[in-house]
């Protein structure tokens, strides 16, 4: 498995899953996009229907794909949910 992380600069909770990343014991290799350049706002759209919206439309970040062999396998956005997802795994 393999990941993407959407991020924004200067978001609070985009700088918590960073740092969950850094210290979980993930075996996973990973990339993070920051959706101010054009790389991440690009990339971004292949996964438009699988992404997160608040109520009114906006998408929440930040945007955490786990992929197997290059299909989304969970979307998060929150680094408890991921951790709570790889726990039942565990």
């Amino acid at each position: 498995m393999d990941y993407l992380l959407f991020t924004y600069p200067n978001c609070d909770r985009c700088d918590a899953f960073k740092a969950y990343l850094k210290g979980a014991p993930l075996q996973l290799l990973g990339e993070e996009l920051s959706l101010v350049e054009k790389a991440g706002k690009m990339r971004v759209r292949e996964y438009l229907g699988q992404i997160k919206r608040d109520e009114k439309g906006a998408i929440i970040l930040p945007v955490f794909v786990l992929r197997e062999e290059g299909r989304v396998r969970e979307v998060f956005t929150d680094h408890g949910e991921l951790d709570r997802w790889l726990r039942s795994r565990a």
